[in-house]
């Protein structure tokens, strides 16, 4: 295979903003499958090029994938002596270094494009964010979307919100009351969100709050909605403006979410997971 493959494999997965984990042989002993140098890429989905195959590189694989479910953001060495134990029948002893890259801190749906969303995602998009702007109208949205955006058009639009990964951050402005108020059930039902802001005053608060203890929601779930959303210092009533206050929340939010996972003594990996997931990966 071209060593040539797992080079242009950074560059695409680089360009769609997916994170993905780059693992080289940096020192071989003995009879190995692949020469030190070797390398090969991991996606969530998918591999790139090689490091010889068998055990190793499904090993390798296993440890890759791992790295990305957590959101580590260092890079790991790890030793395998290819015996028995690998299934390996050459011997030796190969040397892996694990190099996450393009690990966006924070995955944000955003629900709605009109004239808050078209102004906020530009915003969120210059952020270290992957972004998916969702809303069943194709027409609402700019002609151009900022790089690293994915838009989603879908006339179900609640069916997106199980789309998004663990620990995401839900953006919900939409041009319809019941549309907002599903989104939210929805969300709230999920619970394993960082962030969720819903646009809106108080008095649409109060009657969203009314309405989700009707369906049997917690107190304690119904507090983690943040409505009205923003940084309330943020004064004004244009878009920009609202904007502005929003994406401030989201970067004070996702700086307060940057835990720190020790493992086994070692210095501490830095991560991005919320709260509620943090105990279970220390």
């Amino acid at each position: 295979m071209s060593n040539t493959v797992w080079i242009n494999a950074l560059a695409e997965l680089q360009q769609q903003g997916e994170p993905c984990v780059l693992v080289t042989i940096i020192e071989e002993r003995g009879s190995t499958p692949r020469n030190a140098g070797s390398k090969m890429v991991v996606s969530r989905e998918r591999l790139y090029d090689t490091i010889g195959g068998g055990h190793l590189e499904y090993k390798a694989q296993k440890i890759a994938r791992e790295m990305l479910e957590n959101r580590v953001r260092e890079t790991r060495l790890e030793r395998f002596s290819l015996g028995a134990s690998l299934g390996q029948c050459c011997g030796g002893a190969t040397v892996l270094l694990f190099e996450p890259m393009g690990q966006p801190q924070a995955h944000i749906a955003v629900f709605g494009a009109g004239h808050v969303g078209r102004a906020l995602v530009p915003l969120l998009a210059s952020l270290p964010c992957k972004v998916r702007w969702i809303d069943s109208r194709e027409s609402e949205f700019p002609a151009q979307i900022p790089a690293g955006v994915e838009k989603v058009v879908n006339d179900e639009v609640v069916d997106e919100v199980e789309n998004m990964p663990a620990g995401s951050y839900f953006i919900v402005m939409t041009h319809n009351h019941q549309l907002d108020l599903e989104l939210t059930a929805a969300i709230l039902s999920r619970g394993d969100f960082t962030y969720y802001g819903l646009i809106g005053s108080k008095s649409k608060r109060a009657k969203f709050e009314h309405r989700l203890r009707d369906r049997g929601f917690q107190p304690e779930t119904v507090q983690r909605m943040r409505c009205p959303m923003g940084i309330a210092e943020v004064k004004g009533k244009l878009p920009v403006e609202i904007a502005v206050s929003i994406a401030g929340e989201v970067i004070a939010t996702y700086n307060a979410n940057f835990g720190e996972k020790s493992a086994d003594g070692e210095k501490p990996v830095p991560m991005l997971v919320p709260a509620s997931r943090r105990s279970q990966a220390g």
